[in-house]
């Protein structure tokens, strides 16, 4: 159905990510980048989650040549503030007892950069609202270990899909990369065509 004269590299270590470009049947290679995602500096989350899927993708765009590098970072926000993958036991529960019963936005944002140094750079959002969960729920939960390689120290295609009411939006974005909005961004650019039979 689809074709790329392009050399296509997912700038992501993310299971999840690979499975879901995966699914535009289009040969990809993947390379991770080693930058420090602290250092960047932004007034606006969508700002800073930009910032950082583009500090990724650039780094893996110095070791790919001539290749179109899309990269993507996703965080979770609750009242303006940033919740970070949990490093501790406690922060994944403290987390989780500020979601419950309430509404967060999920943000990825999605950076390609082309061979000639183009960079097109989108931030999908997503709203998303938790049941209200009670501590055995929660703990059980933490306890399972699922919480501490995600943002916001849950994951919707796991087993924490439990803690979610329901969500606005593009559920692939909260899994980790909006891949309906990056196709047709890709088609945009050209990217990727339309196979005739």
């Amino acid at each position: 159905m689809l074709k790329t004269n392009h050399k296509l590299v997912l700038a992501s270590a993310s299971p999840r990510r690979k499975e879901l470009l995966n699914m535009l049947a289009l040969p990809f290679e993947v390379l991770t980048s080693e930058v420090e995602e602290t250092s960047v500096q932004a007034h606006t989350m969508q700002d800073y989650v930009k910032g950082v899927a583009l500090l990724k993708t650039r780094d893996v765009a110095k070791k790919a040549v001539n290749a179109t590098i899309i990269g993507a970072d996703t965080i979770v926000v609750y009242n303006q503030e940033l919740l970070h993958k949990p490093k501790t036991r406690e922060e994944a529960i403290s987390h989780l007892l500020r979601l419950s019963n309430n509404k967060h936005s999920v943000m990825t944002a999605v950076a390609i950069i082309e061979p000639n140094g183009k960079e097109t750079t989108f931030v999908e959002e997503t709203t998303v609202v938790f049941h209200r969960l009670s501590q055995e729920l929660i703990e059980a939960y933490v306890d399972s270990g699922d919480p501490f390689d995600k943002a916001g120290g849950y994951g919707i295609q796991t087993i924490g899909t439990l803690l979610v009411k329901r969500i606005e939006g593009d559920y692939n974005n909260v899994v980790g990369l909006p891949l309906a909005t990056l196709f047709s961004q890709l088609v945009d650019l050209q990217i990727v065509q339309f196979a005739k039979e």
